[in-house]
């Protein structure tokens, strides 16, 4: 039976992640996504590397690339889809997520609520 993926990534997401891996001065084997508290609107997520994976994480392996999830954002990123943007103005992840309820002005933090533990269940 297939795990189910608390994130999701699109192609030109993974792509990133593939060059940030590739790219890196360290031995690093994925990116670490994850929350906390910060911003005008709550909540910041939270990206790093990830050279030792933690066996707490929930490893999202997708698309020839590992994304590690911090176990306490779990319920805060069920269903999010990563993405990756390139703009005149600017570049950078962008995470669709069903349980944002909303975001500054700025875009540098969001307010998440917590889905269901039930969710997991259901995936």
């Amino acid at each position: 039976m297939a795990r189910f993926q608390v994130i999701t990534l699109t192609d030109p997401a993974a792509d990133r992640v593939r060059e940030i891996v590739e790219n890196s001065d360290r031995d690093v084997q994925g990116l670490k996504i994850g929350v906390k508290q910060g911003g005008c609107a709550g909540m910041e997520y939270t990206l790093d590397y990830v050279s030792e994976p933690d066996p707490a994480d929930d490893v999202v392996e997708t698309k020839g690339v590992k994304v590690f999830v911090d176990p306490s954002a779990v319920l805060f990123l069920l269903g999010t889809e990563m993405d990756y943007e390139e703009t005149k103005l600017r570049s950078g992840f962008v995470f669709n997520n069903p349980n944002q309820t909303s975001a500054c002005g700025c875009g540098e933090s969001v307010e998440i609520v917590p889905a269901s533990p039930d969710a997991l269940l259901q995936g």
